[in-house]
């Protein structure tokens, strides 16, 4: 049985996704019953782990809700830093196998593309380039789908500022933005692409806003997942050593 048909005769038909987010310095928790989204976040360069569960506790007991009542919960799985992503992940799989939920695993770059899609006037194309340290950058292309949420164009990548590029049906059309902390990290993004681009938001981070909004499709599709397939997703291959010079 679908986890949100399941949840729906167990508590009616309200979707409620508790989100979490500790891939960049921005920890963040949200809670999203239906449609509304109430959300905490900080950030700090660290002590993540000390901060997201006080969250989570403050989330649901402002709107008086256990564990037990929630539809899934939704995660950013990366790519970001090592033990933001994987904290993210730990936390997520062991509330849901206390409280016996689903997950929702969702990109940070797309989670990122989303919150700039969301913007006034904001383009339905957006290039995302998150630092990835290391002189890389983690990167890919979205744009707005018809339910106005974005969707992948090309593959998540990460290498370097030299390899991001525009996908060619791109080409004509609306002009994309750009966002992301790759952006500032390493100016000849700019340099390179700013003449394409319609506006850059080199500041931005992902945040679990725009997780609970794409894991609320996922809910009312029945994608949700069991614990244990929440993994994070680190894109390098090699998080402990420098690529090759």
């Amino acid at each position: 049985m679908r986890a949100a048909a399941r949840h729906e005769r167990r508590y009616g038909g309200t979707v409620r996704i508790l989100a979490l987010d500790t891939a960049t310095e921005n920890c963040s928790a949200a809670l999203l019953i239906d449609k509304e989204v109430h959300a905490l976040e900080e950030r700090i360069e660290r002590g993540h782990a000390e901060r997201i569960l006080p969250m989570v506790d403050e989330l649901l007991r402002s709107a008086r809700l256990e564990l037990i009542e929630l539809t899934a919960i939704a995660f950013g799985r990366g790519p970001g830093s090592f033990t933001g992503v994987r904290l993210a992940a730990s936390v997520a799989q062991g509330l849901a196998f206390g409280a016996q939920l689903r997950v929702a695993p969702v990109s940070d770059l797309r989670a990122l593309a989303q919150r700039a899609l969301e913007f006034p006037g904001a383009s339905a194309r957006v290039l995302v380039c998150s630092d990835a340290r290391m002189q890389e950058v983690y990167w890919g292309c979205f744009e707005r789908g018809p339910d106005g949420l974005a969707r992948e164009v090309t593959p998540e990548r990460v290498g370097p500022p030299a390899t991001v590029e525009l996908p060619v049906s791109w080409q004509g059309g609306q002009v994309p933005s750009g966002v992301g902390t790759g952006f500032s990290a390493y100016p000849q993004l700019d340099t390179r692409l700013g003449s394409v681009l319609s506006a850059v938001q080199p500041d931005l981070l992902p945040r679990a806003t725009e997780v609970a909004r794409l894991a609320w499709i996922d809910a009312l599709s029945g994608r949700l997942l069991p614990p244990e397939q929440a993994l994070p997703v680190y894109l390098r291959d090699d998080v402990a050593h420098p690529p090759p010079q």
